[in-house]
């Protein structure tokens, strides 16, 4: 049976009205529709992934907003950075004797009166969505489709103007009459900017746009409010609407809506931030933001040859100290995988030593071109006197404007941070840097973050993998692991090709998801290795044994491993001697 055509991209509102005008003519009560779909998420689903006909759908972003016509179907890619709420709004109504919806639309059309039996009030969350703090630029997504219909229909209005210049215009080709044409505002404005030459660009312009940092009003029908939390990454595909002329205090209001949309509309006025109404939204891990489709079955032999090409990599670009890039790797291989009490199991944050502002200016630099290279979010942040008094680490809660305003640490998971101590010199803490030191302390201790809430404070969970490079141990971020740096050259910097970049992205993100175990009888080996340690040196604690079982999950974990063998334990061992004979 072959069902009715849909426009999905061009004209997503058609597949809504149509399956449910399809669904109302059988149900005949809307109210059967409260907090569920009618079908029409299923259609959208079947299209874009029983089809794989996602990658067609344009990319929102700051490049983009430009091009992309409103009140079709587009893609935004971006963490949760605040949750503000639900509205009401007219979901459904009576047009004389058929029942029609407002559902993904921000104009919500109602003739009857406010209680009637002729209209049902619906409900959506609304979330304050921005690009993943720190994404790479290898993991943008890029879209040629938007870019490409435009483009196209923009050269069609050419050779149309290059027609009307030598042919009689015929006036039942314009939506209004010559004089209204000529003197209307939008066309004013296109004729006085040079700019505007096509129906995208002509309506579509955003003031003030960063093109990397383009937020986006998401509002969300019909799903759990525990599927999407503060801080994650998904996208979310539905339709887009916007009016980049429309002045703040014309914003449409339903007037059924609570006062939360009111504040939202003075806050977030939509000639500065797109809406968009989402149809289907998942949750992205590292693995999504992989530009190709490599495999993503961690075959023995592709693990192997990826593990020895990059460690021999950050072996070169670390100066050919080869205990360095070991434990660089299984940094960069670590997450929290569980919580045991106040313990954030899994963490390796590590502090390279040994390291002058000299050797920070090389090393360092390379360092962090190699992280952003492999990883999707990373920073560098150059730890100074004058930041630590001054930086906004902790998000705070505006209740003035009714907004949680981002702070450095309101981070994805997964996100990677490098500080670089060697420009801190001897001063003096004031008050907020206390509190800076405090919060980065449990950051790296327990990977949790303090949001102040004005009232009260709220410790939010973190995943952050944490890199210091200092001269001597770092005071202000206590590592998991003290490595004291020992180049024996300048390191190399010779280009990697990109086929061989994607491999290693592939690499990392794959075995770090790898869930992993340690078997009974590798369980006793351990133990007893742990108490023969532990009567060597009594100075040995409970953070030290966790530590070596974190790099035995590591290390078995680079191999493509997901149980810990006797080979990987022994291996932990001999890092663990030839890291501390350096700290002797």
């Amino acid at each position: 049976m072959v069902g009715p055509m849909y426009d999905f991209l061009a004209n997503p509102l058609g597949a809504v009205r149509s399956t449910f005008d399809k669904a109302i003519g059988s149900e005949s009560d809307p109210s059967s529709f409260d907090g569920k779909d009618w079908g029409a998420v299923d259609l959208f689903r079947h299209f874009l992934f029983d089809q794989a006909r996602l990658s067609q759908v344009p990319i929102l972003n700051g490049a983009t907003i430009n091009w992309i016509k409103p009140n079709t179907l587009v893609r935004f890619r971006g963490m949760i950075q605040d949750m503000l709420g639900n509205e009401l709004y007219v979901g459904a109504y009576k047009d004389g004797s058929a029942w029609r919806t407002n559902k993904f639309m921000d104009i919500s059309q109602c003739p009857v009166e406010f209680n009637s039996p002729d209209m049902r009030l619906w409900e959506r969350r609304l979330l304050y969505c921005v690009p993943v703090p720190g994404l790479s630029s290898w993991a943008e997504s890029t879209s040629e489709v938007a870019v490409n219909m435009c483009m196209d229909s923009t050269s069609e209005q050419r050779d149309k103007r290059r027609r009307m210049d030598i042919e009689v215009v015929d006036h039942n080709d314009f939506p209004v009459s010559g004089d209204e044409f000529e003197y209307s505002p939008s066309a004013k404005r296109m004729k006085e900017d040079p700019k505007n030459e096509g129906p995208c660009s002509s309506h579509a312009i955003l003031p003030d746009v960063n093109r990397d940092s383009l937020p986006c009003l998401v509002k969300i029908y019909d799903s759990p409010e525990s599927e999407l939390k503060l801080n994650d990454v998904f996208e979310f595909v539905g339709v887009l609407t916007f009016d980049s002329e429309l002045p703040s205090e014309k914003v449409d209001q339903d007037e059924f809506s609570n006062g939360l949309c009111d504040d939202v509309s003075v806050n977030l006025p939509p000639n500065k931030v797109p809406r968009l109404h989402c149809v289907i939204h998942r949750k992205l891990t590292g693995y999504d933001f992989l530009q190709n489709s490599p495999p993503t079955e961690p075959k023995p032999h592709l693990v192997k040859e990826a593990r020895e090409a990059l460690l021999r990599h950050l072996t070169s670009i670390l100066g050919n100290d080869g205990v360095a890039a070991h434990f660089m790797l299984l940094h960069l291989l670590s997450r929290v995988h569980a919580r045991a009490d106040n313990v954030a199991v899994g963490k390796l944050s590590l502090n390279l030593t040994c390291i002058s502002k000299e050797i920070a200016s090389v090393f360092g630099t390379k360092l962090n071109i190699v992280i952003k290279n492999l990883l999707p979010f990373t920073k560098c942040i150059p730890l100074t006197m004058e930041y630590l008094n001054t930086a906004f680490l902790a998000p705070k809660k505006d209740y003035q404007i009714n907004r949680l305003i981002p702070g450095v640490l309101q981070l994805a998971e997964g996100s990677h941070l490098i500080f670089d101590e060697t420009c801190l010199e001897t001063g003096t803490l004031d008050s907020v840097g206390i509190e800076n030191t405090r919060l980065l302390k449990a950051l790296i201790e327990l990977q949790k973050v303090e949001y102040d809430f004005q009232y009260y404070k709220m410790e939010m969970m973190a995943d952050i993998q944490i890199l210091i490079l200092s001269e001597g141990k770092s005071n202000i971020l206590p590592a998991d692991i003290i490595m004291p740096f020992q180049p024996s050259s300048s390191g190399s910097s010779e280009a990697v090709p990109a086929e061989v970049l994607e491999a290693w992205r592939w690499y990392l993100a794959t075995v770090r998801s790898m869930p992993h175990t340690i078997e009974s009888d590798m369980q006793k080996v351990v133990e007893n290795d742990l108490v023969t340690a532990r009567q060597a040196d009594r100075s040995l604690g409970s953070q030290d044994f966790s530590r070596w079982l974190t790099m035995g999950r590591l290390i078995s974990a680079s191999f493509g491993e997901t149980s810990l063998s006797l080979e990987h334990w022994q291996m932990v061992k001999e890092l663990e001697r030839l890291r501390i004979d350096r700290l002797k």
